[in-house]
């Protein structure tokens, strides 16, 4: 009978941890994997985000001379991962519980309780849950996850809010572990209101609000759109990071909800559903702040609802963020503003499309006047009403005068050339070519004087002219030859059938082919440009870019 490895008795640490331990990079402990085949082997976790035995990777830095004093944070860090594995948030609600109510809660390790104790004495309770929610936010790594908001993310959102009354109410009707709704306006005077489906989450969040000193925030436990706990809230900023990994946010349970003012959301339009249950929670003239995928201002089936926040007004600006922002991916993220009008007339006429992807995601917020452009709202309100920036803010800076004025001309060129490319062709004076003595292409190639190319074959020798050849290929009795029963078109290169003709007479009917070829690919080229010129011209005599000459 084979032994069963013990499971390890101490806590597991993951790359990262161990990184920090050594004072290095991850990609270090990466190496030292590969090239160590003494250090530990993993002890838990997956293929991609294995766990290692703390105890054990201790004493291989220590051999190794690489390891560093652990501090008691990274210590107790390590604990409660020990204990808690994969919920840590459960361990930080527990932890921030001990040091709020002085209760050891049942099950947290003796140990455990002597480190957070330790660490709450020397640095105080307040600095202890802000550290681990911070190291807590770095080791998931999942920006729009239900738990965490990415720094970056927060930044925006604090940023693009701006200056915040003391006396405003906030709202995060998804606030995870409290980020985002602690983050935004001043620390002391707002009332802060948050909801969050998580228990474990929603309860570290007000325990870390009232450690940290953060009055006025209450945060209740619950599903935002299927349980609202503050149905008679408004709020006069509702800041949201809304959870997009749900496959169904409730809809078929909700039809019939008083939220849905511009429309129903199909059931993958979740963060459109978030993005009304946030608008039904702001107070006349509040605002709304909300993180959205990039793929939201586009979708076909979110087009009526986008439609119906830009024809009402209520739509005031869309920021898409610098690649990078959410730690999780490097697409781009965008940043809807809405705002609430006070009265009839109070709506916006113009949407502000703000296009910060090509920026640096820890560089500034402020949009450089070439990546910003106010867009009426009818030009918004067309078949698509595609709310993506950088679409308008390109548009709002072209030249329709230069462009116009560019194409008009190469149009002018290729019409005169196209013309010119017509060969000059006579009236034959006998039967079809092909009538006459031919070859089959699969002779040919037998004989090494061919060779099938992609698409079509080609003359690998000097008594065979290759425009020639693929001339005849495309004429009608090959053509007919090529087409199925179905009426598939497929070149049929083996089955064809070319005159047999002198090389000085295959040249000119060569030549002849290959000037119709540049004909027919030049008028392709004229019909491409007929339409875009058209098209210019339309919508710059429409915007006011382009008026009749006199």
């Amino acid at each position: 009978m084979t032994d069963t490895p013990a499971p390890p008795a101490g806590p597991l640490v993951t790359g990262s941890e161990i990184a920090r331990l050594a004072g290095v990079t991850r990609a270090a402990v990466s190496n030292w994997r590969r090239r160590y085949d003494d250090f530990p082997a993993p002890a838990g976790g997956g293929v991609n985000s294995p766990l290692f035995d703390l105890t054990e990777v201790q004493t291989w830095l220590d051999r190794q001379r690489k390891g560093q004093d652990v501090s008691v944070d990274v210590q107790l860090w390590q604990a409660l991962r020990g204990v808690y594995g994969e919920d840590m948030v459960g361990g930080l609600a527990d932890t921030a519980g001990l040091l709020a109510e002085g209760k050891a809660p049942e099950g947290l390790p003796a140990d455990v309780v002597g480190l957070a104790r330790e660490l709450a004495e020397s640095s105080g309770a307040a600095e202890v849950v802000s550290a681990l929610a911070e190291r807590f936010t770095d080791s998931v790594r999942r920006a729009g996850s239900d738990q965490v908001t990415s720094p970056r993310i927060v930044r925006a959102v604090r940023h693009f809010a701006g200056e915040v009354a003391s006396d405003a109410t906030l709202f995060d009707p998804a606030c995870g572990i409290g980020t985002l709704l602690s983050a935004v306006g001043p620390e002391h005077g707002p009332m802060r209101r948050g909801q969050e489906s998580d228990a474990r989450s929603a309860r570290f969040a007000q325990l870390r609000a009232d450690l940290i000193g953060r009055t006025g925030v209450v945060v209740a436990t619950g599903d935002s759109l299927r349980d609202d706990r503050w149905a008679d809230l408004k709020a006069d900023l509702v800041v949201c990071d809304p959870p997009v990994s749900e496959p169904d946010w409730g809809r078929e349970d909700l039809l019939l909800d008083s939220r849905w003012e511009f429309g129903i959301p199909s059931r993958a339009e979740g963060e459109l559903a978030w993005l009304q249950h946030a608008y039904a929670h702001t107070a006349p003239g509040g605002r709304v702040l909300m993180v959205m995928p990039a793929s939201v201002a586009y979708r076909k089936a979110g087009r009526r609802i986008r439609a119906e926040l830009v024809r009402r007004g209520i739509l005031t600006q869309v920021t898409a963020l610098p690649s990078g922002t959410a730690a999780s991916h490097a697409l781009p993220v965008h940043l809807w503003h809405l705002r609430r009008p006070r009265a009839l007339g109070d709506a916006v006429t113009v949407v502000r499309m703000v296009d910060l992807t090509a920026g640096d995601p820890d560089g500034s917020l402020e949009p450089a006047p070439g990546q910003l452009a106010e867009v009426s709202l009818i030009d918004l309100l067309d078949e698509t009403v595609d709310l993506t920036p950088g679409r308008h803010v390109e548009e709002s800076h072209r030249d329709y005068a230069v462009e116009y004025d560019s194409l008009r001309r190469e149009l002018t060129e290729q019409v005169r050339l196209l013309a010119e490319l017509l060969p000059a062709l006579a009236a034959g004076d006998g039967p079809s070519s092909l009538d006459g003595p031919t070859v089959s292409v699969a002779d040919l190639a037998r004989a090494g004087l061919v060779e099938y190319g992609d698409p079509e074959p080609v003359s690998v020798s000097d008594q065979l002219d290759t425009d020639y050849l693929q001339g005849f290929l495309r004429s009608a009795a090959n053509t007919r030859r090529s087409t199925s029963a179905s009426g598939t078109f497929r070149l049929d290169g083996k089955g064809a059938r070319i005159p047999q003709m002198a090389i000085t007479d295959q040249r000119r009917y060569g030549s002849a082919f290959r000037a119709l070829q540049e004909f027919e690919e030049r008028a392709r080229r004229v019909v491409e440009l007929s339409r875009d010129v058209a098209s210019l011209a339309r919508d710059g005599l429409g915007n006011g870019a382009l008026e009749p000459e006199n």
